[in-house]
């Protein structure tokens, strides 16, 4: 059996199965940079497409990439905190569930074995795969990006619930995202030179 149909089979999933729902991700071998979210939106959810929404829209611009190449080069993975929508909360959606990352995410990252960045976005992911305290806010985890690197880049969520945040804090988008460019355009290119057959 193989990963998605695990994940299927889970009867923790069951009732996203029995509706049709497949678990959403995207990965590949050729992966160099996995983004690691909370959980599909409702819209995603609807689609079975990973941040085909206006989330997805606002990161592929922090990225300074396409559609294309988002969906259709091999080299960006997703691997959200939780593979299906978890329904609505009072503000924005319902958490992730926690056995997900941590029964499947290495399990798949296994098969994603080139990736050189991974984009935490978010508290859930953040929270999870770097060493911070409980207490420490997203606004101070992001300040501090690159004290994660090279390997992990720490981000606000790209969600339109987030517009007030980044207003008040303009640095995000005036010091972090050139930052985050940058840095993908170097992956990026360094990928395109090695599959130049001389």
């Amino acid at each position: 059996m193989d990963l998605k149909a695990e994940i299927m089979a889970d009867p923790r999933n069951q009732s996203f199965t029995e509706r049709g729902l497949e678990p959403i991700y995207m990965v590949g071998k050729d992966v160099r940079i996995l983004i690691i979210g909370q959980a599909p939106g409702l819209k995603v959810e609807q689609t079975g497409v990973s941040f085909n929404d206006k989330s997805g829209d606002r990161l592929r611009e922090w990225m300074g990439i396409d559609r294309d190449l988002f969906y259709d080069s091999g080299l960006i993975g997703v691997l959200p905190m939780d593979f299906y929508y978890p329904g609505k909360a009072k503000t924005g959606d319902l958490p992730p569930r926690k056995f997900v990352a941590q029964e499947w995410h290495q399990r798949i990252m296994a098969t994603m074995p080139n990736i050189d960045l991974i984009l935490l976005l978010g508290g859930y992911s953040q929270k999870y795969y770097l060493d911070v305290k409980s207490s420490e806010t997203l606004t101070s985890i992001v300040k501090r990006f690159a004290d994660f690197g090279p390997k992990y880049f720490p981000l606000a969520h790209p969600s339109p619930l987030n517009n007030i945040w980044l207003a008040k804090n303009p640095w995000f988008e005036a010091t972090v995202v050139p930052a985050l460019q940058k840095r993908v355009a170097t992956i990026l290119a360094k990928q395109v030179c090695e599959n130049i057959v001389y």
